[in-house]
């Protein structure tokens, strides 16, 4: 048998106190017993009873555990590889206040959400930057993502080969020899769709081989925006500005040949919500799995057993003196 709780000097003065006081208690009904020439037999009854209920009560402050069994604990998680754009068209306001702060906002709202998970934060425009490792740590996750700012990478122009190399090369250096399938392996690219960098068809293949899912979050509007470029707009060598539109098309492609999802975000509609529940009915990675001895706080017995005692105290009544 175990304890939930250890003996404290609380439970020891709350015994010696209640001792002390029925000591008192008893001396007295003695000395009036003596003063009319009898003797107490009853007063006995009451003195076993009482103090079998106060030590029923004790042991259940302190939680008697007895049926130990043995458990299996697993951990379950998934590894999640959140990629966002910070090429110059992310600075578009046609979803306010920005598409980059729109993204800013949901990548904080997934790492919330998935606190139990593994998260890892990449960073891309031509070329792709690891921003976070894999980690549990959402306060270290939150404050990478409110740096974020277009302009941080030196590169212009976008490109999700580079992304798709590294959460490849990442997810490798993870994998164990002994796992023939990981069920748990994610990448979330954020992006506004305008891909530069030409086929990726090659790299959707291998990420589909090694059971990367990808999941697309298209943001921006069809009907596009200009690009903030200190007080004015870019424009192009003619002069003219530079209108910049979502184009769901290349996120559509890779998502559906990995065997994941497009989700979009625009002036009228966020599918945040279904991306999120889209990645929880993905089977998590078993992580760890390890068994421990359980054992059950049985102090409703004692308990039980204490009330009942009281109840007899209560209606069973002793006379100690008859006159």
């Amino acid at each position: 048998m175990t304890w939930y709780q250890t003996l404290t000097l609380l439970e020891i003065l709350f015994g010696i106190l209640f001792m002390g006081l029925y000591v008192g208690y008893l001396w007295r009904v003695r000395k009036v017993s003596a003063f009319f020439g009898q003797r107490p037999h009853g007063v006995w009854v009451k003195f076993v009873l009482r103090h079998a209920y106060v030590v029923l009560l004790i042991i259940a402050i302190l939680g008697p555990s007895f049926g130990a069994m043995k458990k299996e604990i697993k951990t379950i998680g998934k590894d999640i590889y959140i990629a966002v754009d910070l090429s110059a068209s992310m600075d578009a306001n046609d979803v306010q206040p920005s598409r980059l702060e729109r993204a800013k906002r949901d990548i904080i709202r997934l790492i919330s959400r998935f606190n139990s998970d593994r998260i890892g934060l990449i960073v891309f425009d031509s070329e792709a930057y690891l921003q976070s490792p894999l980690t549990y740590d959402q306060q270290a996750l939150t404050l990478y993502t409110q740096t974020l700012r277009t302009g941080l990478l030196p590169h212009g122009g976008t490109s999700f080969i580079p992304v798709l190399e590294i959460v490849s090369q990442k997810f490798g250096q993870a994998a164990s020899p002994e796992v023939s399938e990981q069920k748990a392996r994610i990448l979330v690219l954020i992006s506004d769709g305008e891909d530069f960098g030409g086929r990726t068809s090659d790299w959707a293949d291998r990420l589909r081989e090694q059971n990367i899912r990808v999941f697309a979050l298209g943001i921006g509007t069809t009907d596009g925006s200009q690009i903030p470029v200190g007080n004015s707009f870019k424009k192009d060598q003619q002069g003219n500005p530079v209108i910049t539109r979502l184009h769901p098309e290349g996120l559509e492609q890779l998502a559906e040949a990995t065997d994941g999802e497009y989700f979009e975000v625009n002036g009228r509609i966020s599918e945040v919500s279904r991306l999120i529940n889209a990645i929880n009915n993905i089977e998590g990675e078993l992580r760890e799995s390890k068994t421990i001895d359980v054992t059950a706080n049985k102090y409703i017995y004692p308990l039980a057993l204490a009330l009942l005692l009281i109840l007899l105290d209560v209606l069973i009544t002793v006379k100690l003196l008859r006159i």
